[in-house]
């Protein structure tokens, strides 16, 4: 007995002896204005990484593995500026730096990132010309990755030439990248700023915990109420560059008694134009999220999220069109009794409802589980100027009318078009004078003119020749995931999750408007029977229904019409990463595999497609099923404290969107010939150098792709090998086989010179190339009833020859110069000098294809020239430019409450310049390209261009409580 209890004292001792030698780091953070202590922030030790988050009485602790000597502090949360604090830790002491503060970022940058990114990328007429992935890397402190999110994004830069679909977007740990394009809609959640603070940033393919990543990185936007920060917030905001004005108001309530938290937002964007004429803006966001938290081991939050958007679309324009009406010229609206009206308009209305579970199974292990279900609708207009009426002559249907493209710069309405001919006469420059003076003083979209042709005399009781269309894309998506993060040792921490999606989406045309018409009639008035068609009087009879089981059907306003199938998608995925933490060296290793499966469901039988199945278009398509995998691994070599190496790299694949797996979905449940999963691999290294001054990073990378896919749709004119006079069509083209390489460099520096001044620097130099000549086939409903062709149409050996083009998506070189002045009395002041180059056309690849060569009988053309053709299909590279931005701000303390402002200036100087543009296809052969590019009074057809804005502003005042 005496022996144990001489043991049991030992064991005491031992264990006291033990604790009293710990070495220890711990402290707290404290709001510097307000003394209120900050939760999730996160505690960086920088020689060893080591991290640690603040609870919720805003404490922290280091007690394992912790480093000896001199050491540096960071510490950092988003709304607040970065800290660094060196301390001396002693062998088995305790360093409590308890009280250290953090001052709030009255600089405010997230508004303009929402501002700049977000709402922009709406605003283009084809969104893939214009996204990027800037809107990913807002959460980054990287210094070159701010660089890309607050200054590069303006010209739509992509870094390392990647765009949306390749970065993941999440929320609460839940995916919203959209299924059908696999890019995230921003205008999901736009206008809750206040709301997006909290997020968690994984750069590229590096270790994240929450699924396996893509090439441009994953950002988790974290919506909880507890992880708010306690108080409210009111801000308005003015600009000049989307929208003209934004109202916004939030307020979390921190955690109550009862363990209760909730937060809430409402905003409001509106504005009659941006800075592109005619965009109108209207949206509306709402924001409410409410947890409970039952107990320490569970909490459970619910979020909603309704952000309803309409806003007017801008789009594309040739030189010619801007030589006569500026960069600021939106052809697509025009006046009606005096009020702008957009034609393209962009309206976006898609709740998401979330429930987020959090379970501490242990101290080391937790588990989130999330599910959510979003609805609504997406619907783009325009004008729909095929209205007809039905005549019944003989037995046999016709129909009258149709009219002419009303679009103010369609080519015949501009000068060129009565200047085309090598010799003009004096009735050719005097009509193409009155062209010129009438686009000059008007050159809008004529609003009175389709009322007036509704309902002109010989139409009185008749069908609109002109309607408002819109593509409705209508989807239903529950998602369902469960995450678990498990430390297995100190040292040792294990990710995994396993998702679910399911997606039903509704795709129609609807009538919105029948500009005082009284109904339309559905059916395709361009529909016709080829001459050389071998098809049956009865089939030929029906091309031009829509649905030919509801044949010559009138619609009115709010009936679909055109076009209406469903696609439906299924998504299963699980992932597992492990991770693992030493003294001079860190890595992991993670690895996912997933299970995509697509149908369309055709509920109109469209009269050129006749029948059920894949070659028809009513009922269920084949269904397409993909089977994915990927591995990644990476490690950090901690030379010094102040010397890193970093190297990350990956293998996967990647299964087709739904927008690129159906060749027409629109008309046909065909599926695209020869589509596979693409095949992604990617390896980046980076020199990392930090101290308390200077912060750096140079990364290499290099990112191959290989089975890619694509589709485009356009009008084009004398096709090869079909006869004179008959190779004109609206085609589908189908890309496959798209090889691509992105290779380049990044450099990001800044030095803190004197405790306000700070200078910065970034740069990137990349080479986004077509490795090989990607497979081209063309489909059309005017190849559809034509027996002496196949129904997909080739050339020569069935490929475009791409090699080498370079991969258009704004510029692939960027260079910045600034500085930034933060005064202790809460003012501040930044200014960048940012140059571009390197930025080329997307190029047209039916015109690099044999149909180049070709003339209507399949043979080369007798006077085909290859000196001239290399000339003629050479690749356009923008001017270079240069952008200076500054941004500013200033807060005070006013009793309890914080009031500031926050202003930027883009673009100083006014500069001009373009971030994009395409080559159209119209005219894709030899002999026609030379005539159209030869023309001495320019070409009819030449390339569109995405313009850059001029000098803009945005300013936002807040108050703060």
């Amino acid at each position: 007995m005496k022996k144990s209890f001489l043991l049991f004292l030992f064991g005491i001792a031992f264990s006291l002896s033990s604790f009293a030698q710990q070495t220890v780091i711990k402290g707290s953070v404290l709001d510097g204005i307000t003394g209120q202590p900050i939760p999730d922030v996160t505690i960086t030790i920088e020689e060893t990484g080591q991290t640690a988050k603040t609870n919720g009485k805003g404490e922290f602790s280091f007690t394992t593995s912790v480093p000896l000597g001199e050491q540096v502090l960071k510490v950092e949360i988003v709304g607040y500026v970065t800290k660094r604090y060196p301390i001396i830790v002693n062998e088995g002491k305790t360093v409590d730096i308890s009280g250290m503060t953090l001052d709030y970022d009255s600089s405010d940058k997230k508004d303009l990132f929402i501002i700049s990114i977000s709402d922009d990328n709406l605003n283009s007429e084809d969104d893939g010309l214009t996204d990027n992935i800037s809107g990913l890397l807002q959460a980054s402190r990287d210094v070159f990755l701010n660089a890309a999110a607050f200054d590069f994004s303006a010209t739509f830069f992509r870094p390392r030439g990647l765009d949306n679909a390749n970065g993941k977007v999440l929320i609460n740990g839940i995916e919203m990248n959209k299924q059908f394009s696999g890019r995230p809609q921003w205008a999901n959640w736009g206008g809750l700023n206040d709301m997006q603070r909290n997020q968690e940033f994984s750069m590229g393919m590096s270790a994240n915990d929450y699924n396996f990543g893509d090439l441009a990185g994953t950002n988790n936007i974290i919506m909880r109420a507890s992880k708010y920060r306690r108080g409210g917030r009111i801000s308005y905001a003015s600009a000049n560059r989307s929208y003209q004005g934004r109202v916004m108001a939030s307020y979390n309530s921190g955690l109550l008694e009862g363990g209760w938290s909730y937060s809430v937002l409402g905003s409001r964007r509106y504005g009659e134009n941006g800075y592109i004429d005619g965009t109108l803006y209207d949206a509306n966001s709402f924001f409410v999220a409410v947890e409970k938290q039952i107990n320490k081991d569970h909490s459970l939050n619910f979020t909603g999220i309704y952000a309803q958007n309409r806003r007017g679309r801008s789009t594309a324009i040739t030189q010619e069109v801007y030589d006569l009406k500026g960069r600021q010229y939106n052809p697509l609206w025009g006046e009606l009794n005096g009020e702008q009206r957009n034609s393209r308009m962009r309206n976006t209305d898609e709740p998401i409802l979330m429930l987020n579970h959090f379970w501490d199974i242990s101290s080391k292990v937790r588990l989130n589980t999330n599910v959510a279900y979003q609805f609504g609708e997406i619907a783009n207009t325009r004008i729909d100027n095929g209205g007809t009426r039905l005549f019944t002559v003989g037995g046999e249907d016709a129909y009258l009318g149709g009219a002419r493209n009303p679009d103010p710069t369609y080519y015949q309405n501009l000068p060129s078009f009565f200047l085309q001919d090598a010799n003009p006469t004096a009735n050719d420059f005097q009509n193409a004078y009155s062209a010129q003076q009438q686009f000059l003083n008007d050159g809008q979209m004529p609003w009175a003119s389709f009322y007036e042709g509704n309902l002109r005399p010989d139409n009185i009781g008749g069908n609109s020749l002109y309607a408002i269309q819109a593509d409705v894309i209508k989807d239903q998506q529950l998602s369902f995931n469960s995450i678990l993060d498990a430390e297995l040792a100190d040292n040792i921490r294990l990710n995994a999750s396993v998702n679910y999606r399911r997606l039903n989406s509704q795709n129609f045309a609807r009538i919105e408007d029948l500009l005082g018409g009284t109904g339309y009639l559905d059916v395709d008035f361009f529909a016709e029977e080829d001459a050389n068609s071998t098809i049956s009087d009865e089939v030929a009879a029906n091309l031009a229904q829509s649905d030919v089981n509801n044949p010559n059907r009138i619609v009115r306003e709010g009936d679909r019409y055109k076009y209406n199938y469903e696609m439906d998608a299924e998504v299963i995925s699980t992932f597992a990463q492990a991770q693992f933490k030493y003294n001079k060296i860190d890595f992991y290793i993670g690895a996912n595999i997933s299970q995509t499966s697509y149908q369309r469901t055709g509920l109109y039988e469209n009269g050129f497609f006749q029948g059920e199945g894949n070659n028809g278009s009513f009922g269920e398509s084949d269904n397409l099923s993909f089977t994915n995998y990927g591995i990644k691994g990476g490690f950090t070599y901690k030379i010094t404290g102040k010397h890193l190496l970093d190297v990350n790299a990956s293998y996967f694949t990647k299964a087709p969107t739904l927008r690129n797996s159906f060749s027409n979905a629109r008309q046909t449940n065909a599926t695209v010939i020869g589509l596979e999963s693409e095949n992604i691999q990617s390896v980046d290294a980076s020199y990392i150098f930090r101290s308390p001054k200077v912060k750096a990073r140079l990364t290499g990378f290099y990112s191959g792709f290989k089975n890619g896919s694509d589709i485009g749709f356009y009008f084009t004119e004398d096709l090869a090998g079909l006869g004179v006079d008959t190779g004109d069509a609206f085609v589908q083209e189908v890309l496959t086989n798209i090889e691509r390489r992105h290779v380049g460099m990044e450099l990001g520096i800044e030095a803190q010179v004197t405790p306000t001044i700070k200078l910065k620097g970034a740069a990137s130099i990349g080479q986004y190339t077509f490795q090989n000549n990607p497979d081209l086939y063309l489909t059309s409903v005017d190849f559809q009833n034509r027996s002496d062709i196949p129904q997909e149409i080739r050339f020569g050996d069935g490929t475009t020859q791409l090699k080498d083009v370079h991969v258009a998506g704004g510029p692939e070189r960027a260079f910045q110069l600034g500085f930034e002045y933060r005064d202790p009395n809460f003012w501040n002041i930044g200014v960048t000098s940012n140059f571009f180059s390197n930025a080329y056309v997307d190029v047209s690849n039916l015109a690099r294809s044999a149909n180049f060569t070709s003339d209507f009988d399949g043979n080369t053309f007798n006077d085909y020239d290859p000196v001239v053709a290399r000339e003629l299909l050479k690749q356009e590279q923008f001017d270079d430019y240069m952008l200076v931005n500054i941004v500013g701000g200033k807060s005070w303390r006013v009793n309890d409450y914080f009031v500031g402002f926050f202003a930027t200036i883009n673009n100083v100087f006014n500069e001009e310049y373009r971030t994009g543009g395409f080559e159209q296809s119209r005219l894709a052969n030899f002999r026609r390209m030379q005539e159209d590019k030869s023309r001495a009074n320019g070409p009819v057809f030449g390339s569109r261009y995405f313009f850059g804005t001029g000098t803009t502003y945005y300013l936002n005042v807040y108050v703060r409580f």
